[in-house]
């Protein structure tokens, strides 16, 4: 397995992307800890009922929800880029190692704090990316358009009998049970998971563990997606991009050209489930498939315009690299301080906040990442857990 990059080898504007994008995920996942699950799609489901929650809940459909996800798997995918660039010997066994041991970390991380942890989805979908970095650009961003197309096909698989029932008024089909549970407001399903939001650790990992092959199933089905952003980063890193080696003009006009073409589909997408009233199977099918391209359009025009920021290089682009830097720390340690906020094991917030206040909480972790960051990255270099990944790595892959 190669050394770790020093502090001179790495790129500055590569990790302060890193250290955008993990806030970012901070800003959606506090809903995850805060609320019932049905409220992270749909405001009216809880915490909704004034004016402020509603706007939130806009905002981040429009501006965070699932780019900053986007922008985390491209960042990903250019980063496995970089290693297998850099291996001169046994360098796929040195990533199936990495990928296997960032399974095992999302695995426990989802037991014990975040039931949707991004890491397991990441693991498996970067098995894949070994037999495609040896691809150009343009092959690449091609293979990352069929995977979209892969994924909008089969949300619509999905999700296509719950939206006809919907609006053919057929209420009680098995399709509307389905997404009024999980997406809608019915009131059993969501006390439900309010209680369940209040069990005790013990009662978590117990159910979590036994969850687990119900657990997969799900993450594979967001195999294609996932795979879609990082073979994108790849194809980023590839030209150019990420490496901040565009001139100015041209990453403002790739962001330009894609706020374009994301933010008024997203707006109309919008609007269409607030005017029906956020029925489960619109909430559903909006949040998790009709809206994935323009999501990931966006996060591509994050991408580009904070990289033509980040060439002044001052001391938040600094502040926001160490955040990078240790970005899969910050990951889980985002969700050790928000379980301290929100768990029974903690202060047990859980479903005692609105919308906008759990919005609102989120920057606590945010504000700690920001602070506790460049102190570590300074004094010591990499975060625990990217010291235990590493490690962990070297040893099964040698």
């Amino acid at each position: 397995m190669e050394p770790p990059v020093t502090p001179s080898e790495r790129i500055l504007e590569l990790d302060a992307l890193r250290g955008l994008a993990v806030i970012g995920i901070a800003l959606m996942n506090v809903y995850v800890f805060a609320l019932p699950a049905q409220a992270y799609y749909n405001p009216i489901a809880w915490g909704g009922d004034q004016a402020i929650d509603r706007l939130v809940w806009v905002a981040s459909f429009l501006f965070v929800e699932d780019k900053f996800r986007t922008l985390f798997a491209m960042l990903f995918g250019a980063g496995c880029a970089i290693l297998l660039e850099r291996a001169h010997e046994r360098k796929w066994q040195a990533h199936f190692a990495r990928m296997l041991v960032l399974f095992v970390i999302g695995l426990v991380h989802a037991t014990l704090l975040a039931s949707n942890d991004v890491l397991r989805a990441y693991a498996l979908a970067g098995l894949a990316l070994p037999f495609l970095v040896h691809l150009a650009p343009r092959p690449l961003i091609a293979i990352a358009i069929g995977l979209m197309v892969v994924h909008v096909a089969g949300g619509i698989l999905t999700f296509g009998a719950a939206v006809l029932d919907w609006a053919r008024g057929r209420v009680s089909s098995d399709a509307m049970f389905f997404v009024e549970n999980n997406f809608g407001a019915n009131p059993s399903a969501i006390q439900f998971m309010l209680e369940q939001g209040r069990e005790s650790l013990s009662e978590r990992i117990d159910r979590r563990i036994l969850g687990i092959p119900d657990q997969l199933s799900t993450i594979v089905g967001s195999i294609p997606i996932n795979l879609a952003a990082m073979v994108l980063g790849v194809a980023l890193w590839k030209d150019g991009m990420l490496g901040a080696k565009w001139r100015v003009f041209r990453l403002q006009r790739l962001a330009a050209i894609c706020g374009v073409l994301a933010l008024p589909p997203l707006a109309i997408l919008a609007w269409w489930v607030s005017s029906s009233g956020f029925p489960g199977a619109l909430a559903g099918v909006v949040a998790l498939v009709l809206s994935a391209p323009f999501d990931m359009a966006l996060g591509l025009a994050y991408a580009a315009f904070a990289i033509a920021l980040f060439g002044t290089r001052g001391p938040i682009v600094q502040r926001l690299a160490a955040v990078g830097r240790l970005s899969l720390t910050n990951y889980v340690m985002t969700s050790i301080v928000l379980s301290a906020v929100f768990a029974s094991w903690g202060l047990g917030l859980f479903g005692q906040v609105s919308r906008a206040g759990a919005f609102a909480l989120a920057f606590v972790p945010i504000a700690l990442m920001m602070v506790w960051s460049p102190v570590w990255a300074e004094k010591i270099g990499q975060g625990p857990f990217e010291t235990v990944w590493r490690w962990a790595a070297k040893r099964i892959g040698g």
